[in-house]
């Protein structure tokens, strides 16, 4: 994670994803509704996740220790603060997913999982309040969004040097013979 300026990630993140400081405010006051709800949440996202052929091996013997992580991540969604942080955090998480060799749809498929699950929650829980419901299921859209941008930067990033490291293996060029000729041809 060196070399990333992680305000200026967080910035464009939550610029690209309209993550507002109404929006964050918006899920912390659901911390006490939305928010007890994470647990359940996160029982039926791993429950689709282990029905799910392609996602079994990187679950097996592991399912109990990631649900920890997973609600611990979902709590956080409704206190904040999104901050720097945050994103590194967000940021670590992807980098993890590329050394278990995790496919990159794994991310957006579990956010639309969370997001469904969510919106059933907030639906049921603001049924009489659409004004309310409205409001909180685009903030939860935004931060979902903000998180999974965070995490495929990181992908993408780790990704590269992941095979940038093979590449320089498989060639046998040092990282500074590599580095010069990168910049003697950058335009």
């Amino acid at each position: 994670m060196e070399g990333i300026d992680f305000t200026q990630l967080t910035q464009y993140a939550k610029a690209f994803t309209a993550f507002t400081p109404d929006k964050e405010k918006c899920l912390q006051d659901a911390a006490n509704t939305v928010g007890q709800e994470v647990q359940q949440v996160t029982e039926n996202f791993y429950a689709v996740l282990t029905s799910i052929d392609k996602t079994k091996p990187y679950l097996e013997g592991r399912v109990e220790l990631l649900k920890q992580s997973h609600l611990h991540w979902l709590k956080s969604l409704f206190t904040g603060p999104y901050d720097e942080d945050y994103t590194k955090a967000m940021y670590h998480v992807g980098d993890v997913h590329v050394k278990v060799n995790l496919p990159v749809e794994f991310m957006a498929g579990s956010m639309s999982l969370i997001s469904g699950e969510f919106n059933q929650v907030v639906t049921r829980i603001y049924a009489n309040d659409p004004e309310k419901m409205f409001a909180l299921l685009n903030a939860i859209n935004a931060v979902l969004g903000f998180s999974l941008m965070v995490m495929q930067e990181s992908y993408q990033a780790s990704t590269l040097a992941s095979e940038l490291d093979k590449f320089l293996k498989i060639s046998g060029i040092s990282r500074t013979l590599f580095n010069n000729m990168a910049k003697a041809y950058s335009l």
